[in-house]
């Protein structure tokens, strides 16, 4: 694989195509009359530029408008309630919904509409991960449907009318999703980026209101002896009416099972808003239809690999027991039992963080002996991994280092306090390391022993290239007989060293990658469910002001847990790229 397999660039003449004029595919197949590719991802062609900037636009205002309802709803209750932002998010839900069904109607009966495929954009596991996080969103809005109905004798039905919406819109966007995914749409481009973006939006405004309830819900602040009912302060903005009642015995079951099930209905926006992010990227984009990536072979198993997962599940173990024991000795009034849990929370993240590190830094070391080349070509889906994964890590070290500040600050006073200090540096050094272990392997070629598929690869793209310039000047037999005659080297010669067993190196970096993922799932369940030691330890609260150290938590902490499950993704590619 070379820097232009990786890149795969749209595909054009030079100067580039002007507006109005027609472009064509291969085999003479027309594309648009407002085609408009480019050799890089910012097209130089007005038209283009102009339906970027316009869906950008949409997307902005949408979102926006959102999060000045969602503030609104939480802290001015009496103006606007949850049910305003609702009816809101409604009409975002039928209008996405509505442009999807359009959409795929419109291509299934448009043989031209999507002429490529994007091979990097909606990998199986990903779009597997999106149907699993989207049957827990279903599940949890057909409980909330439950829990509403009890109320629906004093409270609006619109709270009622939310959750159905949001079931069909899930249902809708994964069928879509899943098999339109890594399309690259070549017909009616700017109504299909508005539309994108319109989703994209949406989906950012249900991850936001999600958010917003979780943080609501977890911020539960520590007791102190004067009053006993300052734990919950911080949720008593999202109760509008104490004195309704629900009319049947079964909305207490309702509300919890549903409360258990926000982070994966939080996990679902951010994969969808991804995914559509990609297709957005990919709107007229020319690609090679035989593209050789596609013949790697790319799958995942388990062969020759063994330490990784079997350790990776005892810290999977043990860290859901601590949590289950954490989850039920911080709710007891017992100040001990309470400093206890934390402290048995402290040290299993320390375990963790250390041999998350140790394996890290045995992974750098494998880059070195390692002979692959670098990818410097640009990829949207790559981008965006990277992208995701660095901003979603500022959450995290935003946390540690106003944590470090407070503690540092005001001296370790307690083993507590030495526990907390040591765990959030380990987490920053984890961090870091993590971080630049996976952006490095995702920049680096699918691993090929003694780079013998290269020489292949740049042959096969050089022609293609080739081909795609002199088109309008060569008969098309001729070009399209050489393509086949490179792609069919390509596919003799790089695979024939797949079939071998894997090398040391190899195998242990699948070990390294399989043991990071089980630990990072680890580390995703316990906050994700509940756990909250920046509460539960008064420190931060004390040291800052109380509405400070809320909103730097509840603003971090969704981006550190999202954090935990992208680098299981960025992982798990590394694994069946190894």
């Amino acid at each position: 694989m070379t820097t232009q397999d990786e890149e795969e660039p749209r595909i054009s003449s030079s100067p580039p195509i002007i507006t109005h004029s027609r472009a064509w595919g291969p085999h003479g197949r027309r594309l648009s009359s407002w085609a408009c590719p480019s050799l890089g991802p910012a097209s130089q062609d007005p038209a283009c530029n102009w339906s970027s900037l316009l869906s950008g636009l949409v997307a902005l205002n949408v979102f926006l408008l959102g999060c000045a309802l969602v503030s609104a709803s939480v802290f001015n209750t009496v103006h606007i309630t949850s049910a305003h932002l609702q009816v809101y998010l409604i009409c975002l839900i039928i209008l996405s919904t509505c442009w999807m069904l359009y959409y795929a109607a419109y291509t299934y009966r448009e043989d031209q509409a999507v002429l490529y495929k994007d091979g990097h954009a909606g990998p199986i596991w990903l779009r597997g991960g999106l149907i699993l996080f989207g049957v827990c969103s279903m599940i949890m809005d057909i409980f909330k449907v439950a829990y509403y109905v009890g109320y629906l004798h004093c409270d609006s039905a619109v709270k009622i009318v939310f959750p159905i919406a949001q079931a069909v819109f899930i249902f809708v966007q994964t069928y879509f999703l899943w098999f339109h995914a890594k399309d690259c749409v070549q017909l009616q481009r700017n109504i299909t980026r508005c539309g994108l973006m319109l989703t994209l939006s949406t989906n950012l405004m249900l991850w936001m209101t999600a958010v917003t309830e979780e943080s609501l819900h977890q911020t539960v602040l520590p007791t102190s002896n004067a009053s006993k009912t300052s734990r919950s302060m911080a949720m008593q903005a999202v109760r509008s009416d104490d004195s309704c009642e629900c009319s049947h015995s079964a909305c207490s079951i309702f509300e919890t099972a549903s409360n258990y099930l926000y982070p994966f209905n939080i996990e679902y926006s951010l994969f969808a808003s991804a995914m559509t992010y990609v297709m957005w990227k990919n709107v007229g984009r020319l690609l090679d239809e035989h593209n050789h990536h596609h013949n790697l072979p790319q799958r995942f198993h388990l062969r020759d690999v063994l330490l990784g997962p079997i350790n990776g599940l005892l810290i999977l173990v043990a860290g859901l027991v601590t949590f289950i024991m954490y989850k039920v000795d911080v709710q007891e009034q017992d100040e001990a039992k309470k400093e206890a849990a934390l402290q048995m929370h402290y040290i299993m993240n320390m375990v963790a963080y250390v041999l998350m590190s140790a394996c890290t830094l045995a992974g750098w070391v494998l880059y070195g002996l390692e002979q692959r080349e670098h990818v410097s070509g640009k990829n949207p889906t790559r981008s965006l991994d990277v992208g995701l994964l660095l901003g979603a890590s500022m959450g995290q070290f935003a946390i540690c280092y106003f944590t470090i500040v407070a503690v540092v600050a005001t001296g370790i006073q307690s083993h507590l306090d030495a526990l907390n200090l040591t765990s959030t540096l380990l987490a920053v050094i984890q961090l870091g390391l993590q971080n630049g272990f996976i952006v490095e392997g995702l920049h680096r070629q699918p691993y090929s022993p003694h780079n013998s598929g290269t020489h292949a690869a740049h042959v096969f793209t050089s022609t293609y290239t080739l081909r795609s310039h002199s088109d309008s000047e060569l008969p098309e037999s001729k070009s399209t007989t050489t393509v086949t005659s490179d792609t069919s080297q390509l596919q003799t010669n790089p695979l024939h060293h797949f079939s071998t067993g894997l090398s040391w190196k190899r195998r242990a970096l699948k070990e390294i990658c399989a043991f990071l993922m089980l630990c990072n799932i680890t580390l995703w369940i316990m906050p994700a469910f509940g756990a909250r030691p920046q509460f539960e330890n008064p420190h931060g609260h004390d040291f800052y002001d109380l509405y400070m150290w809320v909103a730097v938590v509840n603003i971090g902490l969704p981006f550190s847990i999202f954090y935990r499950m992208h680098s299981v993704a960025g992982l798990f590619e590394l694994y069946v790229l190894s």
